[in-house]
């Protein structure tokens, strides 16, 4: 038995994953940063026993512990950097080996979930394989010949630092114009927040949907909208819709994967996502004249792609 960690700025969760890939028992504790490394590596180590117990399951059967944390993971599974944790330099396979007795192994979070949905997901079967994660930035994992792409520091994949607006919106990496400054969730929120202000007479559906605070603008609030055929937010979907298939287009035309799946909590909304981005990405692609073509599709394991993910590590 494996166990696959999802470390997450605000939540460490963990499952035990069998041979078919499937969880079997689960726990989840606060991460609370933020606060020192050996700290959180003392929770990764805690939490792990708590999922062995949820299964039923002896902790001296569990082989292996995979774990898939934010930033930039080396060979040595230090983690170099990740804002979200503070981590710098942090030895964390060192410190979870140490603290619990077991084989470690270390990924980027969104590497992780690639793993996951190629192996168990909508990836199922292919060889190669690009997973995209639309959340408050965008997370990307990409896998080429079955093997998963890292490069020389381990930071491959961070795909919402692909630039799609040469003089765009500044972001916090210091670049101007990136992907996920325009697709993200966060991004769809802002932009719905600003069509709402330009078009405040057009008396949008959505601001019953607010309570007339345009603070509780959400994504769903903009997908509720939509389904009441809601002319501002069916316009603020296409936007966003466009943006994000100029990243998608770049990324099939640089890697020509089998499958790209696009995975969060914007990936369920089909008919207004999946469907416009097929046909946004199709007038795109480079190869559009050829017989083979990526299939673009939505993620199918949710949060579970980082946990089963992590567990895959230990293979």
């Amino acid at each position: 038995m494996r166990i696959g960690v999802d470390l997450g700025g605000t939540n460490i969760a963990a499952g035990v994953v069998d041979d078919n890939n499937q969880i079997i028992g689960r726990a989840s504790v606060k991460t609370n940063c933020p606060r020192p490394e050996g700290e959180i590596a003392d929770s990764v180590a805690a939490v792990s026993r708590m999922a062995a117990e949820d299964a039923g399951i002896p902790y001296d059967e569990i082989k292996a512990i995979g774990i898939g944390t934010p930033g930039a993971v080396n060979n040595e599974g230090v983690v170099e950097f990740s804002s979200n944790l503070g981590f710098n330099d942090t030895p964390l396979l060192k410190l979870v080996e140490d603290r619990t007795g077991k084989k470690v192994y270390v990924e980027n979070d969104a590497n992780c979930a690639a793993l996951g949905e190629q192996v168990a997901g909508s990836g199922n079967g292919v060889s190669n394989f690009v997973a995209v994660t639309l959340g408050t930035g965008i997370g990307g994992g990409v896998i080429l010949g079955n093997k998963l792409l890292t490069g020389v520091n381990g930071a491959a994949g961070e795909i919402g630092h692909m630039v799609i607006e040469h003089d765009g919106l500044a972001c916090p990496c210091g670049r101007i114009g990136c992907f996920e400054q325009y697709a993200s969730a966060t991004a769809l929120v802002r932009q719905a927040k600003d069509a709402l202000t330009r078009d405040r007479e057009h008396m949008s559906k959505m601001w019953d949907l607010i309570d007339d605070n345009i603070d509780n603008v959400s994504g769903k609030t903009v997908f509720d909208a939509a389904h009441m055929d809601d002319e501002i937010a069916l316009k603020v979907i296409d936007r966003f819709v466009e943006f994000l298939s100029c990243g998608i287009a770049n990324l099939i035309n640089i890697f020509q994967p089998d499958i790209l799946c696009v995975g969060g909590g914007i990936s369920a909304q089909g008919e207004y996502i999946i469907k416009p981005l097929v046909e946004k990405v199709e007038k795109k692609r480079y190869t559009k004249h050829s017989k083979a073509q990526t299939k673009i599709c939505a993620a199918t394991l949710g949060n579970d792609a980082g946990i089963i993910g992590a567990a895959i590590l230990c293979k």
